[in-house]
């Protein structure tokens, strides 16, 4: 067998682990209502045949007083990163191309590091960086049961997929339409296993597992992973799919019960550098308040109208009995100056209010239906609440 291919057997006969687990507070699926997650409890659930683990976290590097930010370095997702960043004031300087390392000019302490997404993963564990922006597959596969790690923002609104098992759509899968009813085949034996290739070996093996697959032979390999089964070196797979279109023009399928976690992109910080490294909390915070900001502007739009009206009140009560136009916290009405046969008169009030871009049309069809006239429509980059839920969730994960 080849170097890239290596396979790892085992039955529900492992045994699970003997030290007693807290009750979990973390979930594979993220929300983008969630908050700051830590990975810890993940721990108790590592009950598969995967041997290799995590090492040890090692002690924070006391002679390095930057604060250090890994980024992807090549792909779609590293694109999609810049562009983020971009979008929220913080362009990404790199003077060399060639070069690993780049600045953010507005965050003066901040060193950017472009990694491979698996490596930014172990390099937060390992203390060679604080901060970084991954997928939430890689957080979750490479983490495994490091409690260091903290996820700070579950959702920033990119480089969603989810890692899902696939079976051919023909030969003994024909009829094999749910999870279950492929972990109750007779085909997979001791002498015959299920043949499962995967980039992730710890998430496919712990689902596997936890789904009641007794006879399981995992395979790893990099790329192309919809090629095995037609090429009968593997029955299933276990891999990330976005919209499905390589897994069916490989004739291949998603089972019911099948997606292992949903992802997509997280910002991610080492628990002891947010403690003990100077000045990470404090460029964590401003990251964070300047992504939700943009990301929940990125969903909204200001809209502003003219309409007659006997006083700001009588405006204000008609808007309100509109379904699609509350605003933040109400619209804002305000006078409409005009001269009139030589004085300063009102006839109009403008009325001001943030609307979902999904409801925009619905909103100036409802404004017409009042007297709205002459209205515009706006882009917003920042929404800043009072405070930011994460930045609250975040202290209080950190205890503080």
């Amino acid at each position: 067998m080849s170097a890239m291919l290596a396979a790892r057997l085992y039955s529900t006969a492992i045994p699970l682990p003997q030290s007693p687990s807290p009750p979990s507070r973390f979930h594979l699926r993220p929300s983008p209502a969630a908050g700051s997650r830590s990975l810890a409890p993940r721990a108790a659930a590592s009950t598969t045949a995967v041997a290799t683990k995590p090492a040890a976290a090692a002690p924070l590097s006391a002679d390095r007083t930057v604060v250090r930010i890994g980024l992807p370095s090549k792909g779609r997702m590293a694109e999609q990163t810049l562009s983020l960043l971009k979008s929220c004031q913080l362009s990404v300087r790199q003077l060399n191309p060639r070069q690993y390392t780049a600045d953010i000019p507005l965050i003066p302490n901040l060193e950017v590091w472009f990694q491979r997404p698996k490596d930014i993963v172990r390099k937060l564990q390992s203390g060679d960086l604080d901060l970084g922006i991954v997928g939430f597959d890689t957080v979750s596969e490479y983490g495994q049961v490091n409690d260091d790690l903290v996820v700070v923002h579950d959702a920033l609104d990119f480089g969603q997929c989810h890692l899902s098992l696939a079976v051919p759509k023909g030969g003994i899968f024909e009829n094999i339409h749910s999870v279950e009813d492929m972990a109750k085949m007779p085909e997979w034996t001791e002498e015959k296993p299920l043949r499962v290739v995967t980039g992730f070996g710890y998430l496919g093996a712990k689902f596997l597992k936890e789904n009641g697959f007794k006879h399981v032979r995992l395979l790893s390999a990099d790329g192309a992973l919809e090629s095995f089964p037609p090429m009968g070196m593997a029955d299933a797979i276990v891999d990330l799919v976005s919209s499905g279109t390589t897994l069916r023009e490989n004739n291949l399928k998603e089972i019911e019960g099948g997606v292992v976690l949903e992802s997509q992109a997280t910002l991610v910080a080492s628990r002891r550098s947010l403690h003990k490294r100077k000045g990470v909390l404090e460029i964590t915070h401003e990251l964070l308040e300047r992504l939700e900001a943009h990301l929940r502007a990125s969903t909204e739009l200001m809209v502003t109208a003219n309409m007659r009206g006997n006083s700001a009140e009588d405006v204000a009560e008609r808007v309100l009995s509109l379904t699609s136009i509350c605003g933040l916290q109400g619209p804002t009405i305000s006078p409409v100056y005009c001269r009139c046969d030589g004085k300063v008169a009102v006839e109009y009030y403008a009325m001001n209010a943030v609307v979902p871009q999904k409801l925009l049309y619905k909103a100036i069809q409802q404004l017409r239906s009042i007297g709205g006239s002459g209205v515009l429509v706006m882009k917003l980059t920042y929404i800043f609440d009072e405070e930011t839920p994460r930045w609250r969730n975040l202290l209080t994960e950190l205890g503080l």
